[in-house]
């Protein structure tokens, strides 16, 4: 299932094209630090441009068929320049960590080029402990975090010494520029295609009218719980203000033993340890603001992969979107915990993440116009005050250039109207949260990551206090 010349974009990655605008970004990464010394630039661009057979899509650029007959096409980059892609930089003296923020935070301020492909990586020099950083940057059209199916997983190696790469490989030699009649034509073949899987699935409901009906009642009962969740909407908060094309970034590293204490000592899962140390934090922070928080819940967009075994490595996002409670209102931080690990059980017991992949399957079959407005209404302030994203990583070392790499920070993306977005990966255990946030918006974003801090220390200290109390 590798990535072809002009494949279709899946509806939801096209979703994220149309969601873009001139302040909302729609490109994610991450920031990697690395022990130093930084590798050679261009022994560093060979080791990538080895490997980039494994990543088809990372040469390929969109192109767009005529007269909205389809979604946009993937096509080989004729031009493509590797060089372009990969850039080197150095953080002035003392190279301090406030600088290596801010880097961040002006590389995701700039939107990717669409006439090339959409990505670029940074190798960053001169960080003041004698590290490293590798600042990837990809288009969300382009890759699904929980696919595995990225630059950084074949970048990546899992010892000191390099994964051996077969040097026997054929040049890669691109396809020609598609002409307009091979645009018309896949575009007319994609909406042919959408057409036949239509009426396979009528086909197949027809002779097991019983499993049809199941599934279809299952199916607009996900669907009722979100609109449901439309009819009752997102609190007004700060959070939820015009926002421009500038970033902050911020990152926080914890221990992912602490989260597993607070899980082991008062039930759960680790997520909803993250969504009430999340919830503690927004709490303190809207508190900071002067807005009165009783009574008050937040609602967070978490994604959720509804990739099925299957589909692993196949390209495109295979994700739906749950709307999880933040309760700012719960002072007590115990409290707070149990109100999202119940709020989350039911959610889970609920069928909104199958309405949500229903919805995203309906628009694979929607004309590009529709789907623009299917987009925009995922999107909307009123369905959620931010993102909040949590993707489990690998509980061991991962290795660049030999060079072990110490944490991984993610970044996610601000839609139109959202002024924060928060995502979190644990690995070799770390917790790490990467914090975006609207250069205006969010001033306060250090404040806001030392919440976080504090949230995650009240709730590790009242597990110690637990765990040694007598039973």
């Amino acid at each position: 299932m590798a990535p072809r010349n002009l494949d279709r974009l899946q509806a939801i990655d096209a979703g994220f094209l149309h969601q873009e605008g001139p302040a909302s970004h729609m490109h994610v990464g991450a920031l990697v630090i690395a022990e130093g010394p930084v590798p050679d630039y261009e022994e560093f661009l060979d080791s990538i441009r080895r490997r980039l057979h494994l990543v088809p899509r990372y040469r390929q650029r969109l192109v767009f068929p005529p007269a909205n007959t389809g979604r946009p096409l993937w096509t080989d980059d004729t031009d493509f320049n590797l060089g372009y892609h990969v850039r080197y930089t150095a953080l002035p003296q003392p190279g301090s960590h406030e600088q290596l923020m801010q880097h961040c935070a002006r590389v995701f301020s700039e939107q990717l080029d669409r006439s090339k492909p959409l990505w670029e990586m940074w190798l960053i020099e001169g960080l003041d402990d004698g590290s490293f950083g590798l600042l990837t940057k990809a288009h969300h059209a382009m890759i699904d975090g929980i696919a595995g199916v990225d630059l950084a997983t074949v970048l990546f190696d899992l010892g000191p010494e390099p994964t051996p790469i077969d040097e026997d490989l054929d040049p890669w030699v691109p396809e020609p520029d598609p002409n307009p009649v091979d645009l018309l034509t896949a575009g007319v073949a994609g909406m042919a295609k959408a057409s036949r899987s239509v009426t396979q699935k009528a086909l197949a409901a027809f002779k097991q009218p019983e499993h049809a009906l199941t599934q279809a009642r299952v199916a607009a009962e996900g669907i009722g719980e979100i609109v449901w969740a439309g009819l009752n909407p997102a609190p007004e908060t700060p959070l939820n203000v015009e926002i421009g094309p500038h970033r902050r970034f911020a990152s926080v590293d914890c221990e992912l033993a602490d989260f597993k204490a607070v899980k082991n000592a008062f039930g759960g899962t680790v997520n909803d340890v993250v969504l009430a140390v999340v919830a503690g934090a927004l709490r303190r922070w809207l508190q900071s603001r002067g807005v009165r928080t009783e009574g008050l819940e937040l609602r967070a967009l978490v994604p959720v992969s509804v990739r099925t075994e299957d589909q692993r490595g196949a390209p495109g996002n295979r994700i739906a979107a749950m709307r999880g409670p933040l309760p700012v209102w719960v002072a007590d931080p115990l409290a707070r915990l149990e109100v999202v690990r119940e709020a989350m059980d039911d959610l889970k017991e609920s069928k909104q993440a199958i309405g949500a992949e229903v919805l995203s399957n309906v628009q694979n079959f929607a004309p590009p116009t529709v789907l623009a407005q299917a987009s925009r209404i995922n999107f909307s302030t009123r369905l959620f005050n931010l993102l909040v994203t949590n993707v489990p990583g690998p509980q061991f070392p991962l290795y660049v250039q030999g060079r072990e790499m110490r944490s991984v920070f993610p970044i996610a993306f601000l839609p139109q109207n959202h002024a924060l977005a928060i995502a979190i990966m644990s690995y070799n255990g770390h917790m790490n949260f990467g914090l975006l946030g609207d250069f205006d918006a969010m001033a306060d974003l250090d404040e806001f990551s030392e919440a976080i801090q504090d949230a995650i220390a009240e709730l590790v200290a009242r597990a110690a206090d637990h765990t040694a109390s007598p039973a």
